[in-house]
């Protein structure tokens, strides 16, 4: 397939299945439960905990818990299940898909100084996937007075029908190209140099299926150092390395049995499909510290930086229409198609995406060999995501800061321990990034597992299961009519550790 380096403004390249926007900026900001399967298993709730691969991602203080060095991997079967309402039809689609989303390793070291206050080190470097981003997403009704068309429509009027004709596809700008898929397939017609008509016949009833497929990751590197002061105080540091790729692959479909124009073209059938790849790299950084009071009880307050990606996009698009008239307006009663591809994929400039910072305070109670409890509260500041060079998202940017809010977060996890057996459970739940709170829905979920203890080897297992709602727009402009998706996950996990 033919490629070009597309200098295209982010202001008029914003679509929700095309270039950058609050989707996208969500769907690379949030994380999910993942890690190790005792962390999953109690909810992710081990800021003051520690002593888990997957607590340094919550606290990077807690690799000072672990008595030994020890490594570890983490296997894990995802499975999606999205249920969607569009015009009160309901569908559903479903994805599975299996990977090892977790891998790391720790070395601790006791001071043999005893006349020193620093009491232990501890390196690590573990690997996560922050979010899986396997999915996929089927929507189908009848929409009662809304046509693809407008999305058409919205980029087309202002822009030169001269220009459509007299460049070739891959010199014209991004709304310009969307004008010419909508002009070249005959959903649109000139009726002045800058100004467009539809060859979709009004009427309503319009039948719309939408399918979303997508693949990726959104994975980080934590190097980690911590160091205990005394028997009370550990302090850590995370230096994140964050790896992104994600593949969506859309295609949209429309078709209406309204009476046909009695000139001219007349499409009653259209086929829309995008195909976008996202790829890229980020930093962040992460401060914490653990209290111990007493022996029994322990205290963790932590920082996680904003993480600052640098992003390409890369997009393919082609339209297929259907009705009468379309190669030869002369005569309206043909039945004929078209396709539009102009077999180019257009490679954004590079830009940056800056995700929220988060804050957590821990809390964790330990009752000896027998078990414990521990609640983590933390916060994330979603309007302070920004997209840069800001000059050219400043539109985008604006609408995030006046729509997303603070989403506030709480994960509960307790322990018990029947020799060498080790029973867990969990729970979460985490506000809407939004301020309607409806937008997109709170999210909640339970998990449970266990693990067994064979000396200087361990096997844990865990189920989770979480839920959410939210509203699935095809399109950001022109159509902007939502489907409400139900998205279930349920994950399990099977992790081993081997001490050193």
């Amino acid at each position: 397939m033919k490629k070009i380096f597309a200098i295209v403004l982010s202001s008029i390249a914003i679509s929700s299945i095309q270039a950058q926007d609050i989707n996208d900026a969500l769907r690379f900001s949030q994380t999910d439960l993942n890690g190790t399967a005792r962390f999953r298993a109690m909810g992710g709730a081990f800021g003051a905990l520690g002593g888990d691969f997957s607590a340094l991602n919550i606290n990077p203080a807690g690799s000072l818990i672990f008595a030994n060095n020890q490594v570890g991997f983490t296997l894990t079967d995802y499975n999606n299940s999205n249920n969607s309402n569009y015009f009160e039809k309901n569908t559903k689609a479903n994805s599975n898909s299996f990977a090892l989303n977790q891998a790391g390793a720790v070395f601790v070291f006791n001071n043999e100084d005893t006349s020193s206050d620093w009491r232990k080190f501890a390196f690590s470097l573990n690997y996560e996937n922050a979010r899986n981003l396997d999915n996929s997403i089927f929507s189908a009704g009848t929409n009662p007075n809304n046509s693809v068309d407008k999305y058409f429509l919205s980029y087309a009027n202002g822009v030169s029908y001269g220009n459509i004709n007299n460049y070739y596809f891959d010199e014209l700008y991004y709304n310009e190209q969307q004008a010419y898929f909508g002009v070249k397939s005959h959903i649109l017609y000139p009726t002045s140099d800058t100004s467009f008509e539809t060859n979709v016949a009004p009427g309503g009833n319009y039948y719309q299926e939408n399918r979303i497929h997508s693949t990726g990751y959104n994975s980080k590197v934590a190097f980690n150092f911590a160091a205990q002061y005394s028997d009370k105080w550990l302090f850590g540091m995370n230096l994140n390395s964050h790896f992104l790729d994600y593949r969506q692959s859309s295609g949209f479909y429309e078709s209406n049995n309204n009476p046909k124009y009695v000139t001219g073209s007349t499409v009653d059938i259209i086929r829309f499909s995008n195909d976008l790849y996202t790829y890229g790299s980020g930093f962040s950084f992460q401060l914490g510290t653990i209290f111990k009071p007493i022996k029994q009880v322990r205290l963790g307050l932590a920082y996680e930086s904003p993480t600052w990606y640098k992003l390409t996009d890369e997009l393919s698009q082609r339209v297929t229409t259907s009705g009468y008239g379309l190669n030869s307006t002369q005569n309206n009663t043909l039945y004929s198609s078209v396709t539009i591809d102009p077999n180019t994929t257009m490679i954004f400039v590079p830009y940056n995406l800056q995700s929220p910072g988060k804050w957590t305070g821990s809390f964790a109670c330990i009752f000896g060999k027998r078990g414990l409890i521990s609640i983590d509260l933390s916060s994330k500041n979603y309007n302070n995501t920004t997209y840069r060079p800001k000059g050219d998202f400043s539109s985008t940017n604006t609408y995030m800061n006046n729509n997303l809010t603070c989403a506030k977060e709480v994960r509960l996890g307790g322990e018990f321990k029947i020799k060498k057996v080790s029973l867990r459970s969990g729970y979460r739940y985490e506000q809407s990034p939004y301020k309607d709170r409806t937008t997109v829905g709170a999210l909640s979920g339970f998990s449970g597992g266990l693990g067994y203890n064979f000396g200087s080897t361990k096997l844990d297992f865990a189920y989770s299961h979480t839920k959410r709602d939210y509203d699935q727009q095809f399109f950001s402009q022109g159509l902007t009519d939502a489907a409400r998706i139900k998205s279930v996950i349920n994950t399990f996990s099977l992790t081993l550790l081997f001490e050193l």
